[in-house]
């Protein structure tokens, strides 16, 4: 056995096989985060929300996904057909690879690579292309508005989102997904990063479009922004690809600052729960968040959106960053791998 797993198709079955047990959950997962996110939503207005498919509402994903599928794909007559449909799918594609270097417990992830947190702000980065692609493409105003408005958002918040994992990286000395969280076996992150966290919270909620930053689908003024001239299929991979962002960022905000896989300090009972199940509910608290944000802030402005930004997010993080590095090296705390 072990000589066929050396072999070039064994190593490629068990990637095969590592890939669909972390993407077929987190699709699964994503699917019923609309559920919850109805759920909760409804629970904070004093609604029901979906009760009507399934027991308690559980099969609405399956019936949503149905319609999606059963649905005609209409492409404007003045859009370029090509990269009309080559946005929905490169967005989706790129939340869904970057699951790659996501370590779920001490050395399971599908790449271990030394390099993860390179990789995953390369995949973040080009997650411009596909809302830009599809504004572009549709040859509408209000499409091309949203998908400007969407790419100044997203590349204005990944500046400071970088200077806080940067700070992440001083206190661990590796760009390896696996360390930090290894790093975090004494102190969760979240404490004495305190700012950072918050700061990359809020980052990630305008990072993934969502409320209050989700100005990109401003109806008000740009008739739900790039992806308006969507429908069926093209329509649901932008929402396939905003809510694995969703779990994404939600999955980073854990392995940061929250410990990973790691039991809550060490104590003793919870060190018996597998590592992919701490992993797995930290995420769903931090996915909790996003909701409760959604239904209690209202929408910015985009001048808003921006002065918090670049004129507080921007100079804190940097300030932080600064006071970090000067601490670990005067206190002699710098780890020996930097």
């Amino acid at each position: 056995m072990d000589a066929f797993l050396d072999t070039s198709f064994g190593i490629t079955l068990l990637t095969f096989i590592e890939a669909l047990a972390i993407i077929v959950p987190v699709l699964i997962m994503m699917a019923y985060l609309t559920y919850a996110e109805r759920k909760v939503l409804a629970a904070m207005q004093l609604r029901k929300g979906p009760n009507v498919v399934g027991p308690f509402g559980l099969f609405q994903p399956f019936a949503d996904a149905i319609k999606m599928m059963m649905k005609e794909t209409i492409i404007p007559s003045g859009a370029n057909r090509v990269l009309f449909l080559l946005g929905p799918m490169l967005t989706f594609a790129l939340a869904v690879i970057a699951w790659a270097v996501i370590p779920v417990d001490d050395g399971w992830a599908i790449a271990n690579i030394n390099v993860g947190v390179l990789y995953l702000f390369a995949i973040s980065s080009l997650g411009v292309y596909g809302v830009i692609i599809a504004g572009w493409a549709s040859n509408s105003k209000y499409a091309f508005l949203g998908a400007l408005r969407s790419a100044a958002q997203m590349v204005s918040y990944e500046v400071s989102m970088g200077f806080v994992m940067v700070t992440v990286l001083l206190c661990v000395g590796s760009l390896n997904l696996n360390d930090v969280v290894l790093a975090q076996r004494h102190i969760w992150f979240c404490i004495p990063l305190f700012p950072m966290f918050v700061i990359f919270f809020i980052s990630t909620l305008a990072e993934t479009n969502r409320s209050p930053f989700d100005l990109p689908e401003g109806e008000s003024e740009i008739v739900a922004g790039f992806f308006v001239e969507y429908s069926a299929m093209a329509f649901a991979l932008f929402f396939l690809g905003e809510y694995t962002n969703m779990i994404l960022m939600s999955a980073m905000t854990s392995i940061l600052f929250l410990g990973g896989w790691l039991a809550p300090f060490g104590i003793e009972p919870f060190t018996w729960i597998p590592g992919p199940i701490w992993l797995f509910l930290k995420i769903v608290f931090v996915l909790f968040f996003f909701l409760w944000v959604r239904a209690t802030f209202p929408r910015y402005r985009y001048d808003q959106l921006m002065r918090l930004g670049w004129k507080v997010f921007l100079p804190l993080s940097l300030l932080w960053l600064v006071l970090t590095a000067g601490v670990l090296l005067i206190f002699g705390w710098l780890p020996h791998a930097a």
